[in-house]
């Protein structure tokens, strides 16, 4: 169905695109049919993508409660990218 969908961002790239297009107007029927089922496609994958990260997030993040990072990692309070001290 979408297995030429390479990434969340590309399908989303895409979908936007056939909106705009079909906000246009300017298609014959079957040309709107096609891009209108494309489009559905595409909408699922990409929530699909979505609740897939969310349940990652939420295995990530103990049950959606997110906590501090304990002291023991060593990162910057104020920067908490900057990784380990040393």
């Amino acid at each position: 169905m979408t297995d030429d969908v390479k990434d969340f961002e590309t399908a989303l790239a895409e979908l936007e695109s056939i909106v705009k297009t079909l906000e246009e107007g300017d298609l014959a029927l079957e040309r709107s049919l096609q891009l209108f089922e494309r489009g559905v496609q595409l909408s699922r994958y990409c929530h699909q993508r979505l609740e897939e990260a969310e349940r990652r997030i939420e295995i990530l993040t103990e049950r959606g409660e997110l906590r501090s990072a304990p002291s023991s990692l060593g990162l910057d309070a104020d920067n908490p990218r900057s990784g380990p001290r040393t």
